[in-house]
Formats: structure tokens, sequence, C-alpha cells
């Protein structure tokens, strides 16, 4: 019979729980305590042993163990642990001596990475900084102080700095075959008049192997050309290098008027969904079904060739009775079926800005719930770490 190679954690069994889960949280609790005492204790033992030769000239060592620092609390997913931690003293001369420093737990640690992590998706998720301290006691125990609406606060800011890490990143030799872009409205409380015409400016990127990738998540105004054109000139200053062979996206002119100056080789495919919405907005809704069913002819269509003949079709079928539907849909003709000049297997990913408004859908409903992003610079730092990226997109370009 084999021995078993794992130990028993000595330490006496709690007394009976309420439940046998609250006994289970119990011990795991006592032997998180007892392996970190153990490992602080190993990485104590390995600082004396490398200074085992610093002696005094009567042979006493020079760096001794004093004893214990005041114990501490650290709060973990299990809840609060408890330890202690050996004190080194240092003999030698004031100019030659060092200070022990744990890496397993640092000076002033109070809480686990991932309890630090798990606020600002509470956050996300709607609940306030009042209310943030019952719901961490109600994950964590009831012993899990020290998460005032000041903390909190300062543990928010992760969202914020990592925000601003990405946004400065390097996008040297990085190549997007497509390009999608959107103006994403959320509703959250923004400081004053001026802003409330913000909005979200998101540009993902898809690169040869059919990888998707999040481009830029700034805040703009009203996806004016002006703020297109610092999103794209700011990538180009991190290193994008080259131009995108399609961009996606809706009728939106600012956009447009910045691809147009920034990058004037890239194709331009208008977004379907949008355009079917605007077109069926000038209609009667009796006609909806129908004039719909005609639009998927078009863009399910297996050849331009007969795209241009179920377009030509819906213009001749209401252009006597609608002309304003169809003026809309036939100025957009060529933008509407520029993706049939790319791979077939590639059509249903960039004949709309879908990769976009799925990402974001649910990126809406926290906010949503999280009305009291009332900054707008926080609800940009917010939106991109929950934001989930699509799927690939077929194959290589």
């Amino acid at each position: 019979m084999k021995k078993s190679i794992v130990s028993p954690l000595a330490f006496p069994l709690p007394e009976l729980a309420d439940s046998p889960q609250s006994l289970l949280a119990q011990i795991l609790k006592r032997g998180v305590g007892q392996i970190l005492a153990q490992a602080i204790e190993d990485e104590v033992q390995e600082f004396l042993e490398l200074r085992r030769h610093l002696r005094d000239q009567r042979g006493r060592q020079l760096v001794v163990r004093n004893g214990h620092l005041p114990a501490r609390s650290i709060q973990t997913q299990l809840g609060d642990v408890g330890v202690e931690q050996p004190r080194v003293r240092d003999h030698r001369p004031a100019g030659e001596r060092e200070a022990f420093t744990s890496r397993i737990l640092p000076p002033y640690l109070r809480r686990a990475r991932e309890v630090a992590e798990l606020v600002p998706w509470l956050y996300l998720k709607g609940i306030s900084t009042g209310d943030m301290a019952p719901a961490l006691t109600a994950l964590l125990g009831s012993d899990a102080p020290g998460l005032s609406p000041t903390n909190v606060v300062r543990l928010k800011s992760v969202w914020e700095e990592e925000h601003r890490a990405w946004c400065n990143r390097s996008l040297e030799g990085k190549h997007y075959v497509y390009v999608w872009a959107d103006g994403i409205y959320f509703n959250v409380r923004l400081e004053d008049a001026d802003k409330k015409r913000q909005c979200i400016l998101v540009l993902m990127g898809a690169l040869p192997d059919g990888t998707k990738e999040l481009l830029a998540v700034v805040d703009g105004y009203r996806e004016s050309a002006a703020s297109w054109e610092e999103l794209i000139e700011g990538l180009k200053a991190r290193g994008l290098r080259h131009a995108p062979r399609l961009a996606i996206g809706d009728g939106a002119l600012g956009f447009w008027a910045a691809v147009n100056q920034a990058w004037p080789e890239t194709l331009q495919q208008r977004c379907w969904v949008h355009k079917t919405v605007n077109v069926l907005n000038k209609m009667p809704r009796s006609l909806h079904g129908q004039a719909k069913d005609m639009l998927k002819e078009v863009w399910r269509s297996p050849t331009r060739e007969t795209a241009d003949k179920a377009f030509d079709l819906f213009i001749k079928t209401f252009e006597a009775k609608y002309p304003d539907a169809t003026a809309c849909l036939e100025k957009d003709h060529a933008p509407l079926l520029a993706y049939y000049g790319f791979p077939a297997q590639h059509w249903k990913h960039v004949r709309t800005t879908n990769p976009i408004e799925s990402t974001f859908a649910t990126v809406r409903l926290r906010t949503k719930q999280g009305r009291r992003i009332c900054r707008f610079p926080a609800c940009t730092a917010h939106v991109r770490p929950c934001a989930p990226i699509p799927a690939r997109v077929g194959c290589g370009s």
C-alpha cells in the first residue's frame, strides 16, 4: 500500500458549525493560515541561512530571529486569515544592515489580490459604493472589515489605471485587415449638460489570422469627425503603420470623414443592420415585413450580380410611393455591397457592425444597472474590461 504524500494538517477540528459547508470553510481557513505561516517561516529561515556566516568577534551570529511582529489579518475569499510574521534583527553597523521583507506577505498588505479585483467587478454589476461593504460581507463573511467607501473608491481606481496603460500600449507590427467602428451611448449620469452629447467611440480590428481585438475605447463628442480623427491619429502615433483594407460602420458621417482623411485607400462598408432600420423608419409599419424580406434578398445573395438585381428590384417596387426610403438605400449602393470584394467566409462578419454591437450589449446591461458611474472618464475606463471579444473572422484573409 502506497503512503500518502500529503501531510495531515496539524490543527484541531473546529467546533461543529451550523452546516457542513460552514465547517468545511472553517477547516480550509485554518489550513490556509497554517500553510501561509509555514511558507513565511521557510522564507525567514532561508534569509537567515544565507547570512549565517556573518558573526561578531565573539562568534555570535549577527542576523538572528527576534520574536514576531504583531499579528495581522489578511482578507481572502475564505474570509480573514490571521498570520504572524517572524521578526529578524540585524546587529551589523547601520550602513550594512538588511531589512527582511517577505515576498509572500509584503508590508501593509491587508487583502488578497482576488478580493481587490472583486470590488471593481461588483461596481460594474451596479453595486453602489455605499452598498459594497454589505455585498462583500455576504461574499466574504461577516469578519470582512476594512472595506469602507473610501477604500472601495481607491480599489475602483484599478480599472482607470489599467485603462490608461492600455490606451498607451504600442501597436508596432500590428496589421488589421478589417476594422469595425461605432459610437456607443450608455445610460449613465454625466457631470454637466455639456457632456450629455458624449459617447464612447469603439474601434475593433481583425488581424490577418482572423483574431479580433479591441483597438480603442475612448470618449468622443457625438461621433464627430474631429473625435474620430483624433482616435485614428492616436493609433498611428503608437505604431499602427498599415491602413485596413475594409472599414465597417454605420452612416455616421464623422467616422467616414475621418477615414477619408486618415486612410484614403481603405474601402468602406455600411452596416446592413443600421441601414435596414433607417429604411424601415421611412415606410409604414404594415410594409415592414415585405420590405425587410426584400432587403435580406440583397445581402444574402451569393454573388454581387444577384445582389444588384435584388437591390434594383427593391428600388423599383417602392420608389413611387416611398421615395425617401429608396433614396436612403440608393445613396449607399456601393458601400453596402463592398463586402463582395472579400472572401465569402468573411461576409457575415464584415457586412454589419455586429462584432461591436454584440460585444457591448452586455456592457449596456451593466451600465443600465450601474447608473452611479456618473463621471464619463470612469464609465470609459470601466467599459473595456467587461467587453467579451467575439469569435474570429473565419480564416486568414
